[in-house]
């Protein structure tokens, strides 16, 4: 899915593929490299991200639709509504990378985490899959791992290979 404004790319896989851990190193590897990063993560659980006895959380639960606080050096804004992952990017634009953990069914550039053989099913079921970054645990046997010759394949220790996979792909 093309649009204009700054590159996305995915990284996803199944509950506990280390796909936060990942995300992390690649924002330290990306900045230290001068780029300005943004990532949008999804959580199928909710998320509470004020806590009580704050200004803001007064303010939230007193039934505000949306509360925004902001300071020097940081401004948070949270709405009463999920957002679609179109809109998240389009106010992220402004920045040079936009990495997405989660939303996996969406139709981006994505990297797919493998840790076990169940999680190899993702390689049917999603589009846009580039790349899989594999726990060195995993040994595929007849997964379609082993079958998938075009993706690339990378340890998913393997920060520097995958974020440079990353810049390839995006055009940066």
């Amino acid at each position: 899915m093309s649009r204009p404004g700054a590159p996305v790319f995915q990284i996803v896989g199944y509950k506990n593929t280390g796909k936060t851990h990942l995300v992390s190193r690649l924002v330290s590897q990306f900045t230290a490299e001068g780029l300005r990063v943004a990532v949008i993560k999804h959580d199928y659980h909710g998320f509470e991200i004020d806590r009580e006895g704050t200004d803001t959380y007064q303010i939230s639960k007193s039934g505000a639709a949306a509360v925004a606080i902001t300071s020097q050096n940081r401004t948070a804004v949270v709405e009463e509504h999920e957002r679609s992952l179109g809109e998240l990017i389009d106010n992220f634009n402004k920045y040079d990378l936009i990495l997405v953990e989660g939303f996996k069914f969406e139709n981006y550039p994505k990297l797919v985490l493998i840790r076990r053989e169940e999680d190899t099913e993702l390689l049917r079921k999603l589009a846009g899959t580039r790349g899989t970054a594999v726990w060195p645990s995993f040994t595929a046997g007849d997964s379609p791992l082993n079958l998938e010759s075009s993706l690339r394949r990378f340890d998913i220790g393997d920060t520097a290979e995958i974020a440079a996979f990353i810049r390839m792909e995006c055009g940066l």
